[in-house]
């Protein structure tokens, strides 16, 4: 008898085992998480009985960013800083349909969330005829560079979303408004703007081609007078002119024989950086020092000096690298910033024309100051992608160093006591 019920209790025991081990997922396989670009049109007609298109990234901000967008109305504002009654809007926002047709658009992945200087953001570079188109994609993911690696090639299905225009900076988004009456300007901020993708939605939405390949990547290498070449500094205020700045927007370039000049763009001013504790100023001789929870990104000035020209770089109070001096900046109050012209090289990042203040494109009262361009930083050497690469004057690379408060605090005491 108690053969038996060993026996019963074997096989029942196993039939559990057996069906506990059926319950467990199956281990994903490459082919279910990269598609095949050959594979990609069936895919699509499959999913799309009622066709789709694929567009261009130009094509595609051509086709559904309009100037005004489709989400103002009299009783639904835009933040009053968006426009000054030119027809020029800063801040607009264009819905998708959600049915009918399959919206597309594809790009390879060209930033790197790791430093935190592309917080909850990413960037898009689609090469057509050999030359780059990009557009920005705001999507609330906090490790959005872990899930979508730079030089992964993707597939958006736009359908349901929006694209829009945040300080005149094209994006894929969804519209959000902001309510914040606590803000510094509130009045002109509170109302609609291109807001994140939900992480959900936007991981249906997209899909993987292929898997990470960073050297497809094109980066235009070139000089600030080439850029500028290229490019208005000082854009015209009107359709054709706001056209050129937004289709540049996204570039992902290297700005060769540059320096940092030890200034700032300090609310349009050109001031010039100093030695303080981050926490206290936003004109801190690092990257980017406090602006008390405002958010808005920090610029430190490089220079061409033989070429008279100059340009932005871009960094957040938030990302990794905000604390660390600039190539040539010393912790000293008379010193701060003398030593940056020694040190020349090379930035590499994503071009940008940032302008978040209609008061700033009146036609007849000009008053674009040319610092509206940016080249932003993926990271620096240690912190990301090593975007800044630089050498003094005796041929030595330069090694980022870190803002120190305890020494901050001994120079100090010293120099009170003086």
């Amino acid at each position: 008898m108690n053969m038996i019920k060993n026996s019963l209790y074997f096989v029942l025991c196993t039939f559990v085992l057996v069906a506990m081990t059926s319950c467990e997922p199956r281990a994903l396989t490459e082919k279910d998480v990269f598609i095949a670009d050959s594979t990609l049109t069936d895919i699509l007609n499959a999913e799309n009985p009622e066709g789709y298109t694929v567009y261009t990234l130009n094509d595609f901000l051509d086709t559904y960013m309009t100037e005004q967008g489709n989400f103002w109305s009299d009783t639904s504002q835009y933040r009053s800083r968006s426009t000054n009654g030119n027809g020029i809007y800063l801040y607009a926002v264009d819905t998708i349909p959600s049915d009918g047709q399959g919206i597309y658009i594809r790009g390879r992945v060209s930033t790197d969330d790791f430093a935190g200087n592309f917080y909850k953001s990413l960037v898009i570079q689609q090469i057509v005829d050999s030359k780059q188109q990009n557009l920005r994609v705001s999507v609330d993911l906090g490790s959005s560079g872990g899930l979508y690696q730079i030089g992964q090639e993707i597939l958006i299905r736009c359908n349901g979303l929006a694209v829009g225009r945040y300080a005149n900076q094209p994006q894929l988004c969804v519209p959000a408004y902001n309510n914040n009456i606590y803000a510094m300007n509130a009045s002109q901020k509170v109302g609609w703007a291109p807001g994140r993708i939900p992480g959900p939605k936007f991981r249906k939405a997209v899909r993987l081609i292929g898997t990470p390949d960073p050297s497809k990547l094109k980066y235009d290498t070139l000089s600030l007078k080439a850029l500028f070449d290229e490019l208005p500094n000082i854009p015209t205020v009107d359709s054709i002119g706001m056209d050129k700045v937004r289709k540049a927007d996204g570039r992902l370039v290297v700005i060769t024989k540059v320096h940092f000049s030890g200034y700032c763009n300090n609310d349009g001013d050109y001031t010039k950086c100093i030695y303080a504790h981050p926490d206290s100023s936003t004109i801190v001789n690092v990257f980017a020092s406090t602006t008390n929870n405002i958010g808005f990104p920090q610029n430190r000035i490089l220079q061409n000096s033989s070429e008279n020209r100059s340009i932005c770089c871009s960094a957040s109070e938030y990302c990794k690298f905000a604390n660390f001096f600039l190539p040539g900046a010393q912790p000293d109050t008379i010193k701060a910033v003398t030593y940056c012209k020694n040190w020349e090289g090379s930035i590499t990042g994503i071009l940008g024309w940032y302008c978040d203040n209609a008061t700033h494109t009146s036609k007849g009262l000009q008053k674009l100051s040319g610092y509206e361009w940016s080249v932003t930083p993926r990271g620096i050497p240690g912190f990301g992608l090593p975007d800044i690469y630089m050498k003094n004057n005796k041929g030595e690379e330069w090694v980022p160093q870190e803002f120190d408060p305890a020494y901050y605090k001994k120079y100090m005491s010293g120099k009170a006591s003086e």
